[in-house]
């Protein structure tokens, strides 16, 4: 299905291009050779990169190596998480409480490295509960969040992604496991990461890019897309993940992109031909 864009000139006058990963320049490690040939082409006329992922579940360590396994070359600044867009927050607006944090081993000790009060979920009370997804998800866990939610406990979310695409279809992501703790204490988590305002900021902030220099390019309306159409940033959809040509059609107004692409293929011959 083709969807009327407007022209593509608007996207070359964009400064700084925020990519989403999983479903927009690959899936898993199933690698789309034509979002690396665009990446390159962008820093080769001067423009700036940034990789984002809401998956929570590794360290901007992680995906530097990963990417750059994939062809990518990324720098180290060139990639940010939802994970550090929690962190950040934790930091500046909750120094020094306790948090008990669902996730994996691998951002239990981002989080800690971060200098976060971090507990081991047998307390009896908590400041604060972060989920996030949890690949190695266990029922202990989520009692203890849940125990800890109904104690009191301020409750946060890294993401609220439901679904994460792989190579092989969907799998539960941060959003899912945030229903359960949900369905169970009635608390609804402060959700980070895309679309929340938070994670402009920080991109602006490490950056030094204005809203409007700005272009995000992603396969999720309620997260990527949202992102964009909520805080100023031109939103650019791509039918390369989990979004379907019918689910654009039924969009409300602030989650319908700018433009929609079936791939970033066609993205790449329409800015440089």
């Amino acid at each position: 299905m083709n969807f009327p864009n407007p022209d593509s000139a608007l996207l070359r006058d964009k400064k700084l291009f925020i990519f989403d990963m999983d479903g927009t320049i690959y899936l898993g490690y199933n690698v789309f050779d034509y979002a690396i040939r665009f990446i390159n082409n962008l820093r080769a006329n001067g423009k700036k990169v940034l990789f984002f992922t809401n998956n929570a579940s590794h360290t901007t360590a992680f995906y530097q190596t990963k990417l750059a396994k994939l062809g990518f070359s990324p720098a180290a600044d060139e990639i940010m998480t939802s994970g550090d867009v929690t962190i950040e927050f934790l930091k500046r607006h909750r120094a020094g409480k306790s948090v008990y944090l669902v996730g994996t081993d691998e951002l239990v000790e981002n989080f800690k490295a971060a200098g976060i009060n971090m507990l081991t979920g047998k307390e009896e009370k908590a400041d604060i509960v972060v989920t996030s997804f949890d690949t190695t998800l266990t029922y202990e866990k989520l009692d203890n969040a849940c125990r800890l939610v109904r104690g009191g406990a301020e409750y946060l979310s890294t993401h609220p992604d439901f679904n994460c695409p792989t190579e092989t279809g969907f799998i539960p992501d941060s959003g899912a496991i945030a229903a359960f703790v949900t369905a169970s204490t009635g608390k609804t988590p402060t959700y980070f990461g895309k679309p929340y305002a938070e994670t402009v900021e920080m991109i602006s902030e490490a950056t030094g890019f204005s809203r409007d220099e700005m272009c995000i390019f992603g396969d999720r309306l309620y997260t990527d897309i949202a992102l964009g159409k909520k805080h100023g940033v031109t939103a650019v959809l791509v039918l390369s993940g989990e979004t379907q040509p019918a689910d654009v059609d039924a969009a409300t107004p602030a989650e319908k992109p700018d433009y929609v692409f079936p791939s970033l293929d066609e993205v790449d011959h329409a800015m440089f031909g």
